[in-house]
């Protein structure tokens, strides 16, 4: 069979790392006419190409560059508008693997960083300098799901000449896309969400305009960030199916968030569903009636109280990620905010008691009856 004749209905894998040409003024086209074909896999490779441009067209974006992680990601977001001498923002609340990239190494390129407070995002000027570029900050912040206002967020940047950068890995595209608000760039741990199954380890970043995605194009190429096909292809098997599980992880994490704010052995729980959350409102309009899977709760400031607990569950077991199909707890402290200072954590309330759950799409009662059985600490 002619190889014209084949008309795969999924994209093959393409797993090469070169692409052949048929003499020199094909190589010449590859460089005349972008996008035009391929010639190496780290400048580009079918199967990135597709996850980049899924995902830009989920959050509305121009163009898009998929990485080998989320931190990737975040790393050529804020190249694409920092070089050495400049000074970015970041919200207070912020995954501790950004907070590690901008306080460790990129302090040795030269880029400085201050922390503001969540409650103080809407009033940038005291934290403005002459260097200053952008503002990085979480749809939902993690871990304690606290709430952006994007709009607001945008307008005070755009007043100071700042690029606003938004990791929306908790929330999905789903549930709010950022660019519509005014964002300038949207990044995701694919691993997350996107990809959905915890078998895959990629990010992406997508820009609001032409010029921002050629940038970060280049950054991919040159720093040999781009997404292996592998990576790729299971990762957009993963977004065929990112609407319907972004539901159901949304609907069994608002019932696990009412059963938990009910337990006497819970002390405080974190999500945007429950009404006495100080950004439900907020959460309600930006996620279109939905809060995302995502949830913390807190335990007494006790580790043998933790220990218990994880020991116990046998729905949610202790596994430092988020958002497969498959529900697992984390524990911010010990892991995921662990390169922040103790003074960050402190005032962040990132305490020994705190417990991070990511709810999957399991039947919810069998969820709830092992949270029961996990929490009954008198039985212990």
């Amino acid at each position: 069979m002619n190889q014209s004749d084949i008309h795969p209905k999924i994209t093959p894998i393409y797993q090469t790392s070169v692409f052949k040409f048929e003499d020199l003024d094909a190589v010449q086209q590859y460089f005349d006419e972008p996008g035009s074909r391929y010639m190496y896999s780290r400048q580009g490779n079918p199967n990135s190409d597709e996850l980049a441009n899924a995902v830009s067209r989920w959050e509305g974006g121009v163009g898009a560059v998929a990485t080998g992680s989320g931190m990737a990601a975040i790393f050529a977001a804020l190249l694409t508008y920092c070089q050495a001498g400049d000074h970015v923002l970041c919200s207070a609340d912020i995954y501790g693997g950004s907070a590690a990239l901008l306080n460790t190494e990129l302090s040795r390129l030269g880029i400085t960083v201050s922390y503001v407070p969540f409650d103080e995002l809407y009033d940038l000027k005291p934290y403005i300098q002459n260097t200053t570029k952008l503002l990085l900050c979480e749809t939902m912040s993690n871990p304690l799901l606290r709430v952006v206002d994007l709009r607001r967020i945008a307008g005070e940047c755009q007043q100071h000449g700042l690029k606003l950068v938004v990791d929306n890995t908790f929330s999905t595209p789903v549930l709010t896309r950022p660019l519509a608000y005014g964002a300038d760039l949207v990044l995701h741990s694919v691993t997350k969400y996107l990809a959905g199954h915890s078998d895959v380890t990629a990010g992406v970043v997508v820009a609001r305009v032409a010029e921002d995605a050629a940038r970060l194009s280049q950054i991919g190429t040159v720093f040999g960030l781009t997404l292996s096909p592998m990576e790729s292809w299971l990762s957009v098997r993963g977004l065929k199916t990112m609407r319907l599980r972004v539901a159901a992880h949304s609907d069994n994490a608002w019932l696990v968030a009412e059963f938990l704010d009910e337990h006497p052995a819970v002390e405080a729980v974190y999500y945007p569903g429950l009404p006495t959350h100080p950004q439900h409102g907020l959460a309600l309009a930006q996620g279109g009636g939905r809060f995302g899977g995502m949830l913390s709760f807190r335990l007494p400031d006790d580790a043998a109280a933790v220990n218990a607990f994880m020991r116990r569950s046998q729905r949610f077991p202790f596994a430092p990620s988020l958002a497969g199909v498959d529900s697992s707890c984390s524990h911010p402290l010990y892991t995921s905010h662990r390169a922040l200072t103790d003074a960050q954590r402190a005032e962040l309330g990132i305490t020994v008691g705190l417990v991070r759950l990511s709810v999957g799409i399991e039947p919810v009662e069998e969820l709830l009856a092992d949270l029961a059985q996990a929490l009954d600490f008198s039985s212990q």
